[in-house]
């Protein structure tokens, strides 16, 4: 994938997208200045260059009924690639993990689970111990609270102005 030259006018609409998912393309237009078929063009590179990879509807979890959020530290108890590959693999199966990153550190991997309760979370661990993922330790942190839980990337920190 080649790296897109981004101008000012391109991070406006990235930032509209970012925060308005279903934003017409007409107001899209008028929110960053430009008539709509320079805008919509715009877009269409956007899209193809792999920058916007979907639009997303994010829900609000507490309406949708009890839940239990909860992020889990992995460590694997070998160290190969194909245990990480088998791990990843499992827990791309699990809807219930949310998301999952590899990272550097003293663990392998940061999960974050979503569940009906923590017995389900539970299960749901008690699962993956008893199968082939590899798990050594795990530690889990329940979320009590969310003080902030933005969808978007910073834009204005992350991608300057192409002059």
């Amino acid at each position: 994938m080649t790296s897109l030259k981004l101008d000012a006018i391109d991070i406006r609409i990235l930032a509209e997208v970012q925060r308005r998912g279903r934003i017409t393309k007409l107001a899209l237009a008028e929110a960053v200045g430009l008539s709509p078929t320079p805008c919509w063009n715009r877009l269409k590179r956007l899209e193809e260059g792999g920058i916007i990879s979907g639009y997303h509807a994010r829900l609000a979890l507490r309406p949708l009924g009890p839940s239990a959020m909860v992020l889990m530290e992995v460590t694997l108890g070998a160290h190969r690639q194909a245990d990480f590959d088998r791990f990843e693999k499992i827990v791309r199966q699990h809807d219930e993990v949310v998301s999952c990153w590899s990272v550097g550190g003293g663990i392998d991997y940061m999960l974050r689970v979503v569940t009906p309760d923590i017995d389900a979370y539970q299960r749901l661990v008690d699962g993956l111990l008893a199968g082939d993922a590899g798990i050594d330790r795990y530690f889990t942190y329940i979320v009590t609270r969310i003080v902030k839980d933005e969808p978007g990337l910073p834009l204005s920190v992350l991608v300057p102005p192409a002059g």
